[in-house]
C-alpha cells in the first residue's frame, strides 16, 4: 500500500523530471535544467535531491527515506523559449507557495501539450526579413534586400518542410543552404542581386545555431563539460552542413 510520503515523493519526481523535460526539450542550458529541478525538489520538502543532465537524458534522483532514481530519455530538441519561460514560472510559482505540488504538475503537463510555436508562415515571413536585415548590418546596399529576403525565406521554408520528413537535421540544413546558394548566385547572373557574398551571408543566418553555440559557451562555463562539449560539437556540424551547401553550389556554378 502506497504510504503519503512515497506518493509524495512520486509526485515531486514526477514534477521535477517534467520540469526538466520541457525546459531541455525547448532549448534551455543544462545548468538551469538541473537548478530548475533541485529548486523544485527543495520547495517540496526534499533539500538533499540531485540530478544530473545531459542533451540526450535526465538522471534525477529524490531524497527522502527510499530513495529513488529515475531516467528520461530526451529524443528531440528543438528552439521554444516561450515554454522555457513558462516552466520557470510554475518552477517560480511553486517556491512562493503559489501552487501546490498537485497544481503544478497539471501546468506542466499543459504546458508540454501546447503548440505555442509560431505558424510556420509567419516563421517564414520573419526569417525573410531578417535575412534583408542581417545583409544591411553587414554593410549590404538596399538593392540587394529584396534578393536576400527571397533568398533567406525560400531556404528556411525547405528547412521546416525538410524536417518533417528528413530524420537527419543535418541533411536538411545541407539542401537548404544548397537552395539559398543557388538563389543568391542565379538572382546576381540575371541582374536581380549584385553582391553576392553579402546575399549568401544575410541568407544563411536564419539557419545558424546561435542558440545552440550560446549554450554550450555557457555550459562550459558553468562546468558541464559533457553537455558544453557535445552541444558545441552538434554546432560545429550544423555550421559544417550550411557550409558545405554553400560551397557545392559555388562550385557548381563557377
Amino acid at each position: 500500500m502506497t504510504t503519503h510520503s512515497e506518493s509524495r515523493e512520486r509526485i515531486t519526481s514526477e514534477l521535477c523530471l517534467l520540469a526538466g523535460k520541457i525546459i531541455l526539450q525547448s532549448g534551455g542550458e543544462t545548468h538551469r535544467v538541473e537548478d530548475t529541478m533541485i529548486r523544485i525538489a527543495a520547495a517540496s520538502g526534499f533539500p538533499d535531491s540531485q540530478s544530473y543532465v545531459t542533451p540526450t537524458g535526465i538522471i534525477f534522483a529524490i531524497g527522502g527515506a527510499n530513495p529513488v532514481t529515475r531516467f528520461v530519455r530526451i529524443s528531440d530538441r528543438s528552439t521554444d523559449l516561450s515554454k522555457v519561460t513558462l516552466a520557470n514560472d510554475v518552477s517560480r510559482r511553486l517556491s512562493l507557495g503559489e501552487l501546490s505540488a498537485a497544481e503544478a504538475l497539471a501546468r506542466l503537463r499543459e504546458i508540454e501539450a501546447a503548440r505555442v510555436v509560431y505558424p510556420a508562415w509567419l516563421q517564414i515571413v520573419a526569417a525573410a526579413f531578417v535575412s534583408g536585415c542581417f545583409l544591411i548590418m553587414f554593410k549590404g546596399g538596399w538593392n540587394d534586400f529584396v534578393p536576400a529576403m527571397l533568398a533567406g525565406g525560400a531556404g528556411f521554408a525547405l528547412l521546416l518542410a525538410l524536417h518533417r520528413f528528413v530524420p537527419v537535421r543535418f541533411f536538411a540544413e545541407f539542401l537548404s543552404a544548397a537552395v539559398i546558394g543557388g538563389l543568391s548566385i542565379l538572382f546576381v547572373r540575371i541582374g536581380f542581386g549584385h553582391e553576392l557574398d553579402l546575399i549568401m551571408i544575410g541568407s544563411v543566418m536564419p539557419l545558424v545555431p546561435g542558440l545552440l553555440i550560446t549554450n554550450a559557451v555557457r555550459d562550459l562555463m558553468a562546468g558541464h563539460l559533457v553537455s558544453g562539449l557535445s552541444k558545441g560539437a552538434e554546432a560545429l556540424l550544423t555550421a559544417s552542413a550550411i557550409g558545405a551547401g554553400i560551397a557545392v553550389m559555388l562550385s557548381a556554378w563557377s
